[in-house]
């Protein structure tokens, strides 16, 4: 985030399958052990080479560690994660397949800037999906409302820490909770579709204007009242103003 931003916005942890009945304890346990029993916890499995080189390099593509047209190479890509090569042809095929790199033979994985053609992509899906949202989760349910007041509160804090990566992502998760409180599933599965560009575009914003958090955090409490006062016109106001402040910024910047 031409290079691209979004407002905002992290690679979620791999889950470990669950544990067979056979893998319980001794051979034949027809129960898990009981608390205060004495018995262990069975290990968590180790995540798969190929997973964490792709989690490796996808989180660093995402808060800009590797910019857009920089070349990373096998070799320093195995050297980085404490793999050997053959995962890391595995991960940055899959990151390719994802739009986030190009890879050269012999060469390695370039990665892609956001192209100006992608940030207005972005942002248009963004307005329709987002003002939308507005309109349909007036009067908004208390829980929502809740869980939107504490996202706005950790980005504050966020803010004040300095931690820009979280705060792209947190910024993220507070417009995907209002897209999911209309309560189509459809909508919301499209919308998280645009998670990896969004939290580029945001990151990259942040560190180009760094005064546009505090403006963001301004935005999102002035959506939050118009919510919470149950005035649909004025949350799908303030929801346009916002998405489309965000579009001015990119549109302006070309950001890597």
């Amino acid at each position: 985030m031409p290079s691209a931003v979004s407002d905002t916005s992290a690679v979620p942890a791999a889950v470990s399958p669950p544990v067979p009945s056979s893998d319980r304890g001794a051979a034949g346990a027809s129960e898990p052990p009981r608390a205060g029993d004495g018995a262990r916890p069975a290990p968590a499995r180790p995540q798969p080479a190929a997973e964490r080189v792709y989690a490796h390099v996808k989180q660093a593509v995402l808060e800009r560690r590797y910019a857009g047209g920089e070349l990373l190479t096998e070799g320093e890509l195995a050297e980085a994660v404490g793999v050997s090569r053959t995962p890391v042809r595995e991960a940055l095929l899959r990151l390719e397949v994802e739009g986030l790199l190009k890879l050269y033979p012999k060469k390695g994985a370039l990665v892609l800037p956001v192209s100006a053609r992608e940030i207005v992509d972005v942002v248009e899906t963004r307005m329709l999906v987002e003002v939308h949202a507005a309109r349909r989760a007036v009067p908004l349910a208390p829980s929502v409302l809740a869980e939107l007041e504490e996202l706005l509160e950790r980005q504050r804090r966020l803010a004040e820490e300095g931690d820009l990566a979280e705060v792209a992502v947190t910024d993220r998760c507070f417009h995907a909770t209002l897209v999911r409180a209309t309560g189509n599933e459809i909508l919301a599965r499209l919308y998280d579709q645009l998670r990896d560009r969004q939290l580029r575009m945001g990151v990259a914003v942040m560190h180009a204007h760094p005064e546009r958090i505090a403006k963001n955090i301004a935005e999102h409490t002035e959506i939050l009242r118009a919510l919470r006062d149950g005035d649909t016109e004025a949350a799908v106001a303030a929801v346009q103003g916002h998405v489309g402040s965000v579009e001015r910024l990119l549109r302006d910047e070309g950001v890597r």
